[in-house]
């Protein structure tokens, strides 16, 4: 039984999680996106109380494994992208793996830049990957992007779309032939890419993906989108059914915080921003993320 509880739904309230957030920054600038926020009392991906360094991120989960019971997947999910700093994501699985063989690990990314590592994530032990793919359409993904930055280039529009693109569904099926699971999330913008949906999905499915997860809009302040309204749950509903013609679909998600522990379910943000604040004390490695409430 695959026992990662966002890939199957039957492990949700048994098996637990712990998100490391050690991915600093971000190669992309979603519309919808602002990470600085961060207060326990939001809940959504992005938000952490804190960024952490590889070494931290495994003295967290020392910490989280004595209060946690039932933890099988340790993953990287933010704040930023895991590959725009790929030297802190690969440190990261080591260190977890090497005492933690028994782990699943997995990443989140957008997929920009997750390509040459593949081969990496396999030796090192990594086995579940969530790719992002707002748009499979570069005319509707420049909608969604204000920018993409590779390597030293900068890109608008159209064309940074395009490449974001290209780039998410060739990671996509080489990930597949290397073995991993996958699963593709898109977030769902009334207006945008709301009747696109169904095309990302249908090639999610036509390369192999191993699930597809349509997550709603929240409108962020400070952000392009945050006056649109969230869709409907209606909406949610129709645009999950279509998928599912070409693919299995994800009911269950919480939309976590990129530092969430536990069960899906359970808030725990109190205590692990203690947690986290004990981690920090330890070194004199980076500060804690301001509160912006």
């Amino acid at each position: 039984m695959n026992i990662h509880p966002c890939f199957n739904v039957e492990a949700r309230h048994k098996y637990s999680r712990v998100h490391l957030p050690v991915a600093r920054g971000c190669n992309i600038q979603c519309r919808f996106c602002n990470r600085k926020y961060s207060c326990v009392n939001e809940s959504r991906p992005g938000v952490t109380s804190a960024v952490i360094s590889p070494a931290q991120a495994l003295d967290y989960f020392n910490l989280i494994n004595e209060i946690i019971p039932d933890v099988s997947v340790a993953g990287i999910a933010g704040p930023g992208d895991a590959f725009a700093a790929p030297e802190l994501t690969l440190e990261t699985l080591k260190l977890i793996k090497s005492n933690y063989p028994e782990i699943l690990f997995c990443i989140a990314t957008n997929g920009l830049n997750i390509i040459p590592y593949i081969p990496e994530l396999k030796y090192y032990g990594a086995t579940h990957i969530t790719i992002t793919i707002n748009a499979v359409e570069p005319s509707i993904g420049e909608r969604v992007y204000a920018w993409v930055r590779d390597r030293n280039n900068i890109y608008r529009g159209y064309e940074a779309a395009r490449l974001l693109s290209l780039r998410q569904l060739e990671a996509v099926k080489q990930l597949k032939h290397s073995g991993f699971k996958v699963k593709v999330n898109c977030i769902l913008i009334p207006g945008v890419n709301d009747e696109h949906i169904e095309d990302v999905a249908r090639e999610a499915g036509r390369l192999g993906a191993d699930i597809f997860n349509c997550i709603p809009l929240i409108p962020v302040e400070g952000t392009e989108f945050e006056n649109l309204t969230p869709p409907s749950p209606r909406l949610v509903f129709d645009i999950r059914q279509k998928c599912s013609q070409h693919i299995k679909q994800m009911y269950h998600c919480q939309r976590c915080r990129a530092d969430a522990a536990g069960l899906l379910h359970e808030n725990r943000n109190e205590e692990i921003k203690e947690i986290l604040d004990r981690v920090l004390s330890r070194t004199r490695e980076p500060a804690k993320m301001a509160c912006a409430k």
